[in-house]
């Protein structure tokens, strides 16, 4: 019974990890037009996907735990073992763990940008305020030393 439960679960995540595919795909465009109303349209629907993902997380550890097996890829794969569907057991759980992993590379590609931006903005906000002046040459062809704060209608 908690091999096919395990088996729904996954068919389950397959789906959700799919569309978290999409998400992150729509959310590096919007993180490079920077559009910050569909960045939060997109995080609040990312957020229901994620909790899912815990939840049935902790239900396939519970299920294999219960089955006196390890909660990890080789009790699924002990289960698989012994079970009528196993094969889809294997084929599902590899299928999710590749889309996942596809997931934090996009994950890490969007967090790159994020700090990317920040810096950008960091600096422009800085330059700005006069509080990290670059390194401006003179007419006389040497570095402005002149650490002094300037209005914004200067900047």
């Amino acid at each position: 019974m908690a091999d096919k439960r395990i088996v729904e679960i996954l068919l389950s995540d397959i789906s959700i990890a799919t569309q978290l595919l999409e998400i992150l795909d729509q959310e590096f465009t919007a993180l490079s037009d920077r559009k910050l109303d569909v960045l939060q349209d997109l995080l609040a629907q990312k957020q229901p996907y994620l909790r899912q993902l815990e939840q049935h997380s902790k239900e396939r550890s519970q299920l294999l735990t219960q089955a006196l097996l390890s909660a990890d890829q080789q009790g699924i794969e002990q289960l698989a073992s012994n079970s009528p569907v196993g094969s889809q057991l294997l084929e599902n759980s590899a299928s999710l763990n590749s889309l996942l992993e596809q997931c934090q590379t996009k994950n890490l590609r969007n967090g790159r940008l994020i700090r990317s931006n920040q810096i950008s903005i960091n600096s422009m906000l800085n330059i700005i305020r006069g509080t990290d002046t670059p390194s401006l040459y003179d007419k006389k062809g040497s570095t402005s030393p002149s650490v002094k704060q300037r209005p914004f209608s200067q900047a």
